[in-house]
């Protein structure tokens, strides 16, 4: 199936390659099919045919940006209007761990949620059952969107011939990028609470 995938997005004419990204990505959590076709596959192969100059990877980096704010968006209005009864099938498992991640973790899970591949599809949904203020989630989840859907196209772009090996790398490439906004807010927590606490002392 995957290879189906891959030649079928290859064929895209170049013009639409970049609608092809936007909505591939958008639709993982507006529609519910990142379990069955990720988002993050889309933009790593349209980084892929701009490393070949089918299309503007700028053009790839825009849609890989704004098709995951979009989409997850539409997810947590779901999820708010709808609440506990929206249906996704033969993944409730998924769903409870949303709702966890959630519960345990507040607002910044909509931002971790969005380099976990199980459960970046539930994760707006979730948040919008629980009542989370959209302001709040926004705030987060285009944060995390921005890095996703850069990075993504990023490793798709200098991977470039190597697509088939980048494709294989993506889970653990999300889990890097996971990593790596851990430790950038760690960071940035610990210098804001450090610069207020210098503050006091004076």
């Amino acid at each position: 199936m995957l290879d189906r995938f891959v030649s079928l997005f290859f064929s895209i004419p170049g013009p639409w390659v970049v609608g092809a990204v936007f909505f591939l990505a958008a639709a993982e959590t507006a529609l519910f099919i990142g379990f069955v076709i990720p988002g993050e596959l889309a933009v790593i192969l349209g980084g892929v045919l701009a490393s070949r100059a089918h299309v503007p990877l700028s053009g790839v980096i825009a849609a890989a940006v704004a098709g995951p704010i979009l989409g997850d968006s539409i997810g947590y209005y779901i999820g708010r209007r709808y609440g506990e009864n929206v249906s996704h099938g033969k993944v409730s498992q998924r769903r409870a761990r949303a709702r966890q991640w959630i519960k345990t973790k507040g607002a910044p899970a909509v931002f971790f949620g969005r380099f976990v591949a199980f459960l970046r599809s539930f994760i707006p949904a979730a948040a919008g059952a629980a009542k989370m203020p959209y302001r709040r989630f926004l705030l987060w989840n285009a944060a995390g969107g921005i890095l996703w859907g850069t990075g993504s196209a990023l490793l798709g772009y200098f991977g470039g011939q190597q697509f088939e090996r980048v494709v294989r790398w993506a889970g653990r490439f999300g889990i890097i990028l996971f990593v790596a906004a851990t430790a950038l807010l760690a960071g940035i927590f610990f210098f804001v609470k450090r610069a207020r606490s210098r503050r006091g002392t004076k």
